[in-house]
């Protein structure tokens, strides 16, 4: 049975009347559908894949012993706040792990919106970033206000959870509304001797 409707299939198609040539035929140009012998601007329908622009900037981690340690990422120009803090929230890379490095910051943590004004960036948290307790809070804190406060304009943090503003611990526990680098200095590494 299926013999038989293979067979009557290509009987089928051999009768459509389409003409099996050996080889390419040129057209005769009236019969060149309109429009394609006008030339006309040249036009592409794929785009280029330019390598996006981006800019070297200071996020800061922490060391095995628990003080920050800065690292570089590359970010989208113009590098705005919520790009920098995202790269933050990406945590260490394999390398960095490897070197020791990690983050108190949860990975989970979503920057809903970073602004700055008046030399104070504001920065509105989601994710899990709330359900930090005790030290991880104070480095997780610390790691924001010293990424962000290495923007030339930012001096100080606040912090926000889902719009409302909230108080974050400081290295010594202080709940504090607005946060800078001195608040954190217990985590900064001492500077190496100059040798």
């Amino acid at each position: 049975m299926l013999v038989a409707a293979g067979a009557a299939l290509a009987l089928t198609c051999a009768g459509c009347g389409v003409p099996v040539d050996n080889g390419p035929t040129a057209l005769a140009r009236n019969n060149v559908p309109f429009g394609l012998l006008r030339p006309s601007a040249a036009t592409s329908t794929t785009t280029p894949n330019a390598a996006p622009v981006t800019v070297a900037v200071q996020i800061f981690l922490l060391a095995a012993d628990g003080t920050l340690s800065q690292a570089t990422r590359e970010v989208p120009v113009p590098a705005p706040l919520t790009s920098i803090l995202d790269a933050l929230v990406d945590g260490p890379t394999n390398a960095e792990a490897a070197a020791g490095l990690q983050s108190a910051v949860p990975p989970q943590t979503q920057i809903i919106s970073a602004s700055v004004s008046g030399g104070v960036a504001t920065v509105d948290l989601g994710g899990t970033f709330d359900q930090l307790v005790g030290q991880s809070e104070i480095e997780a804190v610390a790691q924001i206000v010293f990424t962000a406060t290495a923007l030339p304009d930012v001096s100080s943090v606040g912090f926000e959870l889902g719009g409302a503003q909230v108080a974050v611990p400081t290295a010594t526990g202080a709940e504090v509304p607005t946060a800078d680098r001195a608040q954190f200095a217990p985590l900064v590494a001492p500077a190496a001797p100059a040798s």
